[in-house]
């Protein structure tokens, strides 16, 4: 009866002649379109018009485009298209669209309106994309919660939770245990921040789901119907942790060949050697840059460089020499990596487990080394 009342003050408020919804798009199978995608439909039977806002549009022709992206300077905008140029993508990709119209008085779409419209205009259109506080789903969350009066009260995920587990559930439904380590790699602490409700909507299913139960500024619930726009067949991937199965299969071969005192199998160790040494240099120097080189906050404070270590890259060339500086090199990384291999469930950001037996297998080489 309540929410009834609520519905019908709120037909009769309205004068605006306006639709708004919220637009949530599931996954895809590309990395970019791994989280979903999240947009505001806006029809106006009075203009005849009926538009998308779109805040995850950036311009790929821009000749310094990668240069921009990896250092964190690339700027999104806010652009507007119609419904069948925004759901093209979504049609041949067949990928769920979900619409939430939102149960608003006139003055309040009146208002939306007039924000986004003033986001069109000039410089305005443009933003500094950050991956937890500013992407295409915080900036719309961030327009309900300032005109909508979007307020979620009970939290949509449980206590505890940080942006990366938000992220891994993603992945982890997507099977894409590579894209899972390479985001694991590169994103530091930061983003093991624990969550609060408001934070926990910088996704697309988030924020659709925080909306499915969220109440407007008069305590009326925010939305009046929510609808599946276009039904897909996409489906979740099996879980298969890949990553981890490769990496522990070849630590154990590489761990076994290291044994072999015949010359042929310690001159291929001494490749191995050489080969992960230089890799995981050059990871630890691509973290340092990501955090002291770029303006990707999430990328700062990276764990990951307790055994990624820069100094690798020196000493994958004088293993070919072995000098006598070495072995003490060899020495303190063994300690180094027992330590980080004891703390691993402890540390201050989640390390991704198929790391786990790289950094053994490092463990068992550096012992090695140290006596050779």
């Amino acid at each position: 009866m309540v929410l009834l009342f609520s519905k019908t003050l709120v037909a009769q408020t309205d004068s605006s002649h306006m639709r708004i919804s919220l637009l949530t798009c599931a996954p895809g199978d590309e990395l970019y379109a791994t989280f979903g995608h999240t947009a505001i439909r806006i029809i106006d039977s009075t203009q005849h018009t009926d538009y998308i806002y779109n805040y995850g549009t950036f311009d790929f022709d821009d000749p310094d485009f990668y240069i921009k992206f990896t250092r964190g300077k690339l700027d999104y905008f806010l652009s507007v298209q119609t419904v069948p140029q925004f759901m093209y993508e979504y049609q041949v990709e067949n990928r769920n669209v979900y619409e939430q119209e939102l149960a608003v008085s006139g003055d309040t779409k009146r208002a939306i309106v007039k924000a986004l419209s003033d986001n069109m205009q000039g410089a305005n259109r443009y933003y500094k994309y950050d991956f937890q506080y500013n992407n295409c789903t915080s900036r719309v969350r961030d327009i309900l919660i300032q005109y909508a009066g979007l307020k979620v009260e009970h939290p949509i995920v449980p206590q505890g939770t940080t942006f990366r587990n938000l992220l891994h559930n993603y992945l982890d439904r997507g099977g894409k245990s590579w894209s899972k380590l390479g985001i694991d790699l590169v994103l530091g602490s930061p983003v093991d921040k624990k969550v609060n409700i408001e934070e926990s909507m910088f996704l697309p299913d988030y924020l659709m789901k925080g909306a499915d139960s969220a109440l407007s500024a008069n305590q009326s619930t925010l939305l009046s119907k929510k609808t599946l726009l276009y039904t897909g067949t996409r489906t979740d991937e099996p879980n298969r942790n890949w990553s981890f199965i490769v990496f522990s299969v070849a630590a154990i071969l590489i761990g076994s060949i290291s044994f072999i005192k015949n010359k042929t199998a310690q001159t291929i160790t001494r490749v191995f050697d050489f080969i992960l040494l230089l890799g995981t240099g050059l990871i630890g120097c691509l973290l340092l840059f990501m955090w002291f080189g770029t303006d990707h906050k999430s990328c700062a404070a990276n764990y990951n460089l307790l055994w990624a270590l820069p100094t690798h890259l020196i000493a994958a060339f004088a293993v070919w020499k072995n000098p006598p500086w070495l072995r003490k090199y060899f020495t303190v990384c063994a300690f180094l990596y027992a330590l980080v291999l004891i703390t691993w469930f402890w540390l201050p950001q989640q390390i991704n487990p198929a790391l786990i037996p790289v950094t053994l297998l490092f463990l068992a080489r550096f012992v090695q080394l140290r006596k050779a």
